[in-house]
Order: structure tokens, then C-alpha cells, then sequence
């Protein structure tokens, strides 16, 4: 259940705003660099690092300018999935799960990542942008989450829990705001025809 946890915390911190930074901060904290990571595995650990350097440091400027969040927020939402299956693989690879539990949790942490990325992507549109101290939030956020991944599994898939009923309970939230937005105008239509 532990391993679960920490497998939830990893991928939410992909989920929460950034790709590149929590897989350089977990290649970095193992020690053994991107060993237990699928396909970043396969490739040099100094190429590794320099992309994932580059791409956290774009990350990080771009999030802070309404043309670069538009931008990520795009990137996000597609890669999100890929990156949130691979966090949670590398961390029950950690763990020494049995196989059909890495693959089990691969995808539970690809949809999860995907879900509060998509979240957030619906808050994205709604403010017409995310304010600045919401961009500072999700920055710690991330790497508390990959840090509580590794050494506090039980926080840290709790707050990945809590930041999934927060995404649920805000995304039905945005809903029915949209809704509200839709209905004035239905009845300036009609009062327009008659």
C-alpha cells in the first residue's frame, strides 16, 4: 500500500504543473541516476540531464508570461499521461513491486497525472490565465511531491489523494460556472427572437 502511495505521489507531481522537473529531481535523488526510469534509461544520463535541465528551466520562465502557460499547458496535457506512467513505473521499479503491480500502477499514475493536469487546464481557460503565486504553488508542489515520493510515501500519496478530490470537487466547479456562462445568453437569444 506504501509503494502505491508513493507511486501516486510521484505522478501527481507531473500532474501538478511540470514535466521535466520531476523526472530531473527523482534521476537526481536515486543516485543511480535514471536507471529505474523507462525509456530515459536507454539513453546517456549526461544527454538525459541536459534535456531535462533545458526543458525545467523553460518550464520554469515560460510558466510565469500567459503565452508561455498557454503554450505548456498544451505540452502538458500530452505528455502528462506519458510522464505521470513513467514516474509511477520508476518509483514501484524502487520498490521492488512484482511486475504486474508496475504495469497496474503505470497507469493509475498516467491517469492521474492526466486528471489534474486537465484540471488545471480547465482553471487555465476559465482565469483567462493562472495567476503568478498559483505558478509559485505548483512549483513547490512538484518537488515536495518527488521528494515525499521517496522519503515520505504515506504524506505523500496522501496529498496526491487530496489533490485528486480538490481537481474532482474544482472541475465540477468549472462546470457548472460554464454552465451559468451558457444560460444568459440562451435567454438574450430567445428575448432577441420574439
Amino acid at each position: 500500500m506504501i509503494e502505491l502511495l508513493a507511486a501516486l505521489s510521484a505522478a501527481a507531481a507531473v500532474g501538478v504543473g511540470r514535466i521535466a522537473l520531476p523526472l530531473l529531481l527523482i534521476g537526481l535523488l536515486l543516485g543511480d541516476l535514471w536507471s529505474k526510469v523507462p525509456i530515459l534509461s536507454h539513453i546517456h544520463p549526461q544527454i538525459v540531464v541536459g534535456i531535462l535541465t533545458s526543458w525545467s528551466l523553460f518550464e520554469l520562465f515560460a510558466s510565469k508570461k500567459l503565452l508561455g502557460q498557454r503554450v505548456l499547458q498544451t505540452i502538458q496535457l500530452l505528455f502528462s499521461p506519458i510522464v505521470g506512467a513513467m514516474m509511477g513505473i520508476a518509483v514501484a521499479q524502487i520498490k521492488e513491486l512484482p511486475p504486474l503491480l508496475i504495469g497496474l500502477i503505470g497507469v493509475i499514475g498516467g491517469l492521474l497525472a492526466f486528471v489534474l493536469q486537465l484540471v488545471q487546464v480547465g482553471w487555465f481557460y476559465r482565469l483567462r490565465g493562472l495567476p503568478l503565486w498559483l505558478v509559485f504553488i505548483q512549483d513547490g508542489l512538484c518537488v515536495a511531491l518527488v521528494f515525499f515520493a521517496l522519503d515520505a510515501p504515506g504524506q505523500g500519496g496522501l496529498l496526491a489523494l487530496f489533490l485528486l478530490w480538490l481537481a474532482v470537487r474544482s472541475s465540477s466547479g468549472w462546470y457548472r460556472w460554464y454552465r451559468e456562462q451558457r444560460r444568459p445568453k440562451n435567454r438574450d437569444e430567445l428575448g432577441e427572437s420574439s
